[in-house]
């Protein structure tokens, strides 16, 4: 009986599954051995595409002649900082006495590649190959991956995916860099004053870029409309509230073209006109309830993380970077304390919920979580947990939702500050699950005076359910309705219990003192700027900002990117200077360059700012995993959307155009580009 070889994708990992074997291994170098197994590992990635110029000596020199480029066969070469281990590894793979190799690298995409490619350079024939697929590494996990490890060919349609990823993003980066740089690198440099600037070009890089820009010349473009609400202050036992008019069936305003939608005038003078009419022979002014509603209404504990809702949750409440997110829960997946976090499930598996009692075990000896476990044994919600809206193996590809394991809590004194709150953050969210729905109690009033009605609606939480854990957010408006929004909209005016109950005894044909009516002048708002949070949101729903929960948990589709490198790719945007983050509020903007790279984008290959064109690229990779299309269609398919874009632009000639668009983008940027510095500077000696 020859060995058996576990290679991971990180000596760190590589470490826990020795633990786990509780072999007699001996340290090595770059790997581990005892008489029955041997434990190796990558460091990320050892092999990588070849660059052009191993093809041909011709393709070192970037020319428009030699594009479109897209070689017959791909090459690969061994990455030369990492040849060492690599050749440890080869020979490991290789070794007479190996016949079997347990693939323990990452349970994704990417982590099935780099196995692949070592596979491939190292020529490995002949030996058993079996896949380990893991959500954690807890020990308890990592020996049921071993047990249950499925032969390494049932997922040659995850790495032809893997491949063709690869592939697409080198040929457009390469084709479409090259070109872009070749037609209009100059009209940038010379506009900037720079010696050469190098058109940065990728599929989800250069359409993230797109949503930025186009975002912020909505904002600029905005033109604020004013509106003019009319309110009124109403006694009821020595509390105020607010009613806000509005034009409905009876108004004399109803349908009127001097509204702003049906809660406010285009013009002051008309919302002092209704004010005048309303107080007309009335003394003192009153007002009579026509409708009062109350109902319950209950809220559900909110979906599971996925590494994009954590990366959202984090940037709002710790203004960290998603990248910073990805470290940080990529760290504590290491320490054994979250499962796998690049996962864009929300829900778990049957299999996990019918074992849900070891983690909330384990977190029982958490200080923090320890106060709720009470709770959760008295709801017992984790019995039925799998009849739940949280548990559905339909909604999972890969991995479910990222979750404590209730393990490795030592670990947490030696992690930082963040890392902690990111965890305890994980934690509430998990424990939210177990817990009620939140209830409360609502109030909708209807006043009348004259003819006109004016709308209230309160709220109290009544039973506060999950939220004990989650945290009861802060109130919309404060208690005498004064909202946060300016524009009107229905929220509830959260009350206190004893305000609430005044309402609560208020009835229709009830006669309330007004204690005035005040016109409220507001202004229509622009689009908001993304965040690093929102950009994540935005990018994991093709382009579309979703701010509502329930309703992004029913949006299908794969997005822009996926969940293990939308983060990378903000940051690349970060470090090339085409868009700026604040690093205090999250919030990122276009620089100048960012705009005329995207305004040269847009009169060359206009489709590669198209998130939905962007994500049916994605999806084809996931059906390409499914089964459900070759590899040779899809590559078919990007052949010829790589020669039809590259020769399209090579019978543009419009480089000059383009001056018009910088132009327009700099009037927005302060320091003027050092060309136009250079030019001033020689008309003052001119004109001296």
């Amino acid at each position: 009986m020859g060995k058996s070889v576990y290679i991971a994708e990180k000596p760190s990992v590589a470490q826990e599954f020795a633990k786990a074997l509780h072999l007699n291994l001996k340290r090595k170098d770059g790997y581990l051995e005892s008489d029955e197994a041997i434990v190796t590992w990558c460091v990320g990635h050892l092999v990588t595409m070849s660059y052009p110029e191993v093809y041909d000596e011709k393709y070192k020199r970037w020319s428009l002649q030699t594009l479109p480029f897209i070689p017959q066969e791909f090459l690969y070469e061994v990455i030369p900082g990492v040849k060492k281990q690599f050749e440890i590894v080869k020979g490991i793979l290789t070794r007479k006495d190996v016949d079997r190799i347990y693939v323990c690298t990452d349970s994704g995409r990417e982590g099935e590649y780099i196995y692949r490619l070592v596979e491939q350079m190292a020529g490995v024939k002949g030996k058993e190959r079996r896949r380990v697929w893991i959500d954690s590494q807890t020990e308890e996990e990592i020996l049921r991956g071993i047990r249950e490890a499925k032969d390494l060919s049932e997922y040659d349609n995850l790495s032809a995916s893997a491949y063709l990823r690869a592939k697409e993003d080198y040929l457009m980066g390469i084709n479409f860099s090259r070109l872009l740089t070749l037609k209009y690198g100059n009209s940038i440099s010379n506009y900037l004053g720079n010696k050469y600037t190098v058109v940065s070009v990728g599929r989800v890089m250069t359409c993230v870029l797109g949503m930025v820009v186009r975002r912020e010349r909505e904002i600029r473009e905005f033109v604020k409309t004013p509106f003019y609400r009319v309110i009124e202050s109403v006694n009821v036992d020595g509390h105020t509230f607010t009613g806000e008019w509005r034009a409905v069936k009876g108004s004399a305003y109803f349908e009127s073209p001097k509204l702003y939608k049906e809660n406010g005038f285009k013009e002051k003078e008309e919302a002092k006109k209704l004010i005048a009419v309303l107080k007309e022979g009335t003394s003192p002014l009153t007002c009579r309830i026509v409708s009062i509603e109350k109902k319950k209404e209950k809220k559900n504990p909110p979906l599971l993380f996925n590494l994009a809702e954590l990366q959202n949750e984090c940037s709002k409440r710790f203004k960290i970077s998603p990248d910073e997110t990805l470290r940080i829960v990529q760290e504590l997946y290491e320490k054994k304390l979250v499962t796998y976090p690049r996962t864009d499930a929300r829900v778990l598996s049957t299999a996990v919920s019918k074992e849900i009692t070891k983690n909330l075990n384990g977190l029982s000896k958490y200080q923090m979580a320890a106060p709720y476990m009470q709770d959760i044994l008295h709801y017992g919600a984790y019995k039925n947990l799998a009849k739940t809206r949280y548990v559905n193996d339909k909604q999972i590809t890969d991995h479910y939702a990222i979750i404590p394991t209730g393990q490795g809590l030592s670990a947490l004194n030696s992690v930082s500050a963040t890392a902690h709150h990111v965890y305890d953050v994980i934690v509430r969210r998990f424990l939210s699950i177990f817990y009620p729905p939140a209830v409360y109690q609502k109030v909708a009033l209807v006043t009348q005076i004259g003819k006109e009605q004016f709308f209230s609606n309160f709220r109290v939480l009544a039973e506060e359910g999950y939220l004990k854990v989650a945290g009861v957010p802060a109130p919309k408006k404060n208690a005498n309705g004064n909202d946060a929004e300016g524009d009107g909209s229905d929220n509830n005016v959260d009350l206190d219990a004893a305000f609430f109950a005044s309402i609560q005894k208020l009835k229709k044909g009830d006669i309330l003192d007004v204690k005035s009516l005040d016109i409220k002048e507001g202004e229509t708002s622009p689009p908001k700027r993304y965040n690093s949070g929102s950009m994540i949101l935005a990018m994991e729903n093709a382009g579309q900002l979703i701010e509502d929960e329930e309703l992004r948990a029913q949006i299908k589709g794969s997005g822009i990117g996926t969940s293990a490198t939308r983060a990378e790719i903000l940051k690349k945007l970060f470090n090339i200077k085409y868009l700026a983050l604040n690093k205090k509020t999250q919030v990122i903007t276009p620089t100048l360059l960012g705009e005329m790279i995207y305004d040269v984008v847009l009169n060359s290959i206009r489709s590669l700012l198209n998130p939905e064109l962007t994500a049916s690229w994605e999806k084809g990779l996931n059906y390409v995993a499914e089964g459900e299309i070759t590899s040779d269609e899809y590559m078919t398919k990007l052949d010829h959307f790589i020669v039809s874009r590259t020769n399209g632009v090579l019978g543009l000639n419009n480089q000059y155009q383009l001056r018009s668009c910088y132009d327009r983008a700099a009037a927005f940027y302060k320091k003027k580009p050092k060309a136009e510095h250079r030019k001033e500077r020689k008309n003052e000696r001119n004109d001296g």
